[in-house]
């Protein structure tokens, strides 16, 4: 039976350490980090994200402030209120959450905030330092993905990795950090031709496609290690609606290892903002000017652990 990477254990583990790097920089008479949420409209999912990330910043001691907006604001007014928390010493990371209405250009916005702030690691700048291997930021989703891995298997090199999705958030990035580590990595997306041939040759499974159970039993090879990061609604079986994967998780026991949903990669995620946030504090003030310049290899392979039950 397949281990059961456990997200919601692994991220407890790096809150921890956060919290323990707020301290120090306090101890140190720095000011706490301080994290800005921006919500336009009210959307139903973002609200429960949005809450999700300041209750986690009370956690660890990150100082947390937010901005409710309409979603009749115009986009001059939310590039307005970008701009002064660009130049606010107080804030240390920027994060807008998307969607965002339909008449506001929602890469000109993520644009808009400077790289230095940016803790979800979307500025094209952040992401062309991940692209060419020369540090920034790293988003949260695929740094987590990072993780998870790591407390798995400890070396990548020669590694070969399907990556099932090519998107910006999830399957492009985590694929040039599986690079970085020496990893062959594949991409695959919705015109990719024998893809369970594809993935029945990998080590490493990092499933991002937004599809609900498409990676079947059958497509996965005794000893595989599978990171699932889809999370759709379903019907059940009694009426009511749940969360399921990319992965058919009951048919991939043979593999090494998985992580569930929910509870795996989602709670690393937040964990990966709050990591972040610090360690954009600490670049703002000089106690560390290189911000993620790598995915912290010494909590990502040896302080975490995996867990052989499936988490509550």
């Amino acid at each position: 039976m397949a281990d059961i990477i456990d997200g919601r254990a692994i991220a407890g583990q790096l809150d921890e350490q956060t919290k323990a790097d707020v301290d120090a920089l306090v101890a140190a008479g720095h000011p706490a980090p301080g994290l800005t949420v921006i919500l336009v409209g009210n959307d139903p999912a973002s609200e429960v994200y949005v809450r999700r990330k300041i209750e986690a910043c009370e956690r660890v001691g990150i100082r947390s402030s937010e901005h409710r907006l309409p979603d009749t604001i115009t986009q001059e007014a939310l590039l307005t209120l970008i701009a002064r928390l660009n130049v606010d010493p107080e804030v240390h990371g920027i994060l807008c959450q998307v969607p965002l209405p339909e008449h506001i250009d929602t890469g000109k916005v993520l644009g808009a905030i400077v790289p230095e702030k940016d803790v979800d690691g979307f500025h094209p700048v952040n992401v062309g330092r991940l692209s060419t291997g020369t540090g920034g930021i790293v988003p949260c989703t695929p740094l987590g993905i990072m993780k998870l891995i790591h407390t798995v298997i400890d070396d990548l090199t020669g590694k070969d990795v399907v990556v099932i999705g090519k998107s910006n958030i999830v399957g492009k990035p985590v694929a040039n950090l599986l690079l970085e580590e020496e990893a062959t990595v594949t991409v695959t997306h919705i015109h990719t031709h024998g893809l369970p041939d594809i993935v029945r040759k990998a080590d490493i499974i990092v499933a991002a496609a937004g599809a609900p159970r498409l990676v079947r039993g059958f497509w996965v090879k005794e000893g595989a290690v599978i990171i699932d990061v889809g999370i759709t609604r379903v019907p059940g079986e009694d009426g009511k609606t749940k969360l399921v994967g990319d992965v058919a998780f009951d048919e991939v026991q043979h593999a090494k290892a998985v992580t569930p949903v929910p509870g795996g990669v989602g709670p690393m995620t937040i964990a990966c903002l709050l990591s972040n946030t610090v360690k954009a504090a600490r670049a703002a003030y000089g106690v560390n000017t290189d911000v993620n310049s790598d995915i912290d290899r010494d909590s990502g392979h040896h302080t975490f652990t995996a867990s052989g039950s499936l988490p509550n």
